[in-house]
């Protein structure tokens, strides 16, 4: 259980507000993020120089079609560049972010809480570790207890030293087939689940099987898997039938890529979706009453997404789908669910 004084409330970089402030928010995003562990240069020797060029309106083009390619498309370390994004987000109506960065890719606390004082916007920032490739070498001898605690001590009491506290547990890495540290990974946060009341953001293997194995572990730790979130369900399930399977676990489903409208993925061996194939997923979800369980998201990683480097943003979702989704027939109330009610009920602490 949470503790009395976290409990009913929901806890930002800046402290705890009440569900009523959260608001329209996007459940999956990174502000500040060293994300250059997925950097895959080009083979090509007249290609490499390219690789480590700023991103500039001459190589855009490339770098949106392949971003794991530029190793600065992969570094979003620029706090201003940041502030002006979030107000565009605020501007549109943005209230809350939960910004998904965990530790082995640059979770950056402080840097965080000076963003949201700048702009006013929620941020919720996560306890836990990204994939394998990232954790620290002690991992290997870190137990799942200690794992634990440390989540716990994130939340309750702080970050390190820099007096702020995690009000979620994740984005969990997890990749495929899952790691042995991973799956340690995901046993202690099960654990941490229970002690703090916080939910739980999984970043699955990209396999369709991936996000039941992980539900299957949680479980049997004794999760509540009604406050998990199964993130990109947008490059790891590719059919309905297999959504809906999925659906019935009862964990949160997350759509967030919109934005990406590029089909090369290079880490999948599938196409990826576009925003109408993603609209179409969430209204069959909507259509077969889970409408309490869809959250949505843009899962900005690099510079490409900024709109100041020619990307849509973190307000794409309100600016361009919200009309998309009034134009299809999804009625208000559904669009607020999607937006303020399930993510609050996601970030409010039991």
């Amino acid at each position: 259980m949470a503790p009395s004084a976290f409990a009913g409330k929901v806890q930002t970089v800046l402290g705890t507000i009440p569900p009523e402030n959260v608001g329209p928010t996007t459940t999956h995003e990174h502000l500040l993020i060293d994300f250059t562990c997925m950097f895959n240069p080009p083979a090509e020797a007249s290609e490499k120089q390219y690789a480590y060029q700023p991103v500039s309106m001459s190589n855009l083009g490339k770098v949106r079609y392949d971003p794991f390619s530029n190793y600065d498309n992969l570094l979003l370390s620029n706090e201003d560049g940041a502030i002006s994004e979030m107000m565009l987000y605020k501007k549109a109506g943005g209230g809350t972010v939960i910004e998904a960065t965990t530790i082995g890719i640059g979770r950056d606390p402080s840097g965080l809480a000076r963003i949201a004082r700048a702009t006013g916007i929620n941020i919720v920032t996560g306890a836990g570790y990204y994939v394998g490739i990232t954790h620290p070498k002690e991992m290997n001898n870190k137990t799942e207890s200690e794992i634990t605690q440390q989540i716990v001590q994130e939340i309750t009491v702080g970050i390190g030293n820099t007096g702020v506290k995690a009000g979620i547990i994740g984005e969990l890495g997890c990749s495929w087939p899952l790691e042995d540290n991973e799956r340690k990974v995901l046993m202690g946060a099960a654990h941490a689940q229970k002690e703090t009341g916080a939910s739980i953001l999984i970043h699955p293997g990209r396999n369709e099987t991936a996000p039941f194995e992980i539900l299957d572990i949680l479980g049997n730790q004794g999760a509540d898997l009604s406050r998990v979130i199964m993130g990109h369900l947008d490059r790891t399930i590719f059919d309905g039938e297999t959504l809906l399977r999925l659906a019935e676990r009862g964990s949160y489903l997350e759509y967030d890529l919109f934005g990406l409208e590029i089909s090369y993925y290079p880490l999948i061996s599938h196409d990826m979706i576009n925003d109408g194939r993603r609209l179409d997923y969430i209204q069959l979800l909507l259509s077969k009453g889970y409408g309490d369980r869809i959250v949505m998201a843009h899962d900005v990683f690099g510079k490409h997404r900024w709109v100041q480097y020619g990307g849509t943003g973190y307000a794409h979702i309100l600016e361009n789908i919200v009309p998309r989704m009034r134009e299809r027939g999804i009625s208000a109330e559904d669009i607020q669910k999607i937006l303020v009610w399930n993510p609050t009920k996601i970030l409010t602490l039991v």
